[in-house]
């Protein structure tokens, strides 16, 4: 079974949940930028949860499907059509050979991802099938989709059904925190600033990094440090006094302060921000974070259970 690539809107990419362990080697762990939508749309489709699907940025997709398939939106909201009909998003939905599927643009979020019974088919490199933009591998040669691209999907492992749903989770403007490393650089009137003000999210923004307009900010003492790891969800400080929050592509070292550290529960959130929109920081306790990640886990846990596919 095959998908035809009409129109690949601004960046569509072959996701699965990353290749871990390579960071020693400058290899990011990469994969889906909102794991959530990816592991849950898998699951409306009855894929593993780590099946390779498209991550689509802000939209225009178009899509012929070459033979019978169910698939499902997940991640942003949009606005999707099939020959014509709408497509509810977070749906499992039937589409038939010479289908052809269309997708506005994300009008509440960044990201959709697109998840088909059998999950994407390309070769894996590095035990993963996630497209590394920088470095050109994984993925469909590496790059983004072009049209034209045609894209294999594997063989699903059990028959898979329409019309499985579940509920979009709600994202809000608020990304919860940890203090980072250089936290105690910021000056106390920093702090605040950085905590208390709203952020808009900048059009420079890519899978890498999140990057944030507002107050400049500036930290105490010397400003670039030595090179260091880092990790997505790290909040970046360069000279420029403009955060910046790492995402799934992030490189694994750098040079700039890192004054806070975005909770793994809302990385998510994060990574569904559009250029313009606003964007908050609220700390937490490490406790609290702790919480709010076993919470996600029992959400996902939930859904799997509820839609009585093997784990």
């Amino acid at each position: 079974m095959s998908l035809t690539v009409l129109k690949p809107g601004p960046q569509t990419t072959v996701e699965d949940l990353g290749r871990p362990g390579y960071r020693a080697l400058g290899v990011p762990a990469g994969g889906a930028c909102d794991t959530p939508a990816l592991r849950i749309g898998n699951r409306l489709v009855g894929n593993p949860e780590g099946a390779a699907a498209l991550e689509v940025t802000l939209g225009g997709l178009q899509l012929g499907f070459e033979q019978d398939c169910v698939f499902a939106l997940t991640g942003a909201m949009v606005a999707a059509q099939l020959d014509g009909i709408p497509v509810p998003g977070w749906q499992s939905v039937r589409a038939s050979a010479g289908s052809v599927l269309c997708l506005g643009y994300a009008n509440a979020g960044a990201r959709i991802y697109l998840c088909v019974a059998g999950g994407i088919d390309v070769p894996p490199v590095l035990g993963s099938r996630a497209t590394a933009l920088l470095a050109g591998l994984g993925g469909y040669a590496g790059r983004a989709l072009r049209a034209g691209d045609v894209l294999r999907v594997g063989k699903p492992d059990q028959p898979a059904r329409a019309g499985a749903a579940v509920r979009a989770p709600q994202r809000g403007e608020v990304l919860r925190v940890l203090p980072g490393p250089e936290w105690p650089q910021l000056a106390r009137t920093q702090q605040k600033a950085l905590l208390g003000a709203v952020w808009t999210l900048s059009p420079d923004s890519n899978r890498m990094g999140a990057r944030l307009a507002g107050p400049t900010l500036a930290l105490d003492g010397s400003g670039e440090l030595a090179s260091h790891a880092v990790l997505p969800g790290v909040v970046q400080l360069p000279p420029s006094g403009q955060p910046i929050i790492l995402l799934a592509d992030a490189q694994t070292t750098g040079g700039y302060a890192k004054p806070l550290v975005v909770i793994a529960a809302d990385l998510w959130r994060a990574a569904q921000f559009s250029p313009g929109e606003r964007v908050r920081f609220a700390e937490v306790s490490g406790q609290g974070a702790l919480a709010a990640l076993l919470a996600q886990r029992d959400w996902i846990n939930r859904i799997t259970r509820s839609l009585a596919w093997p784990l």
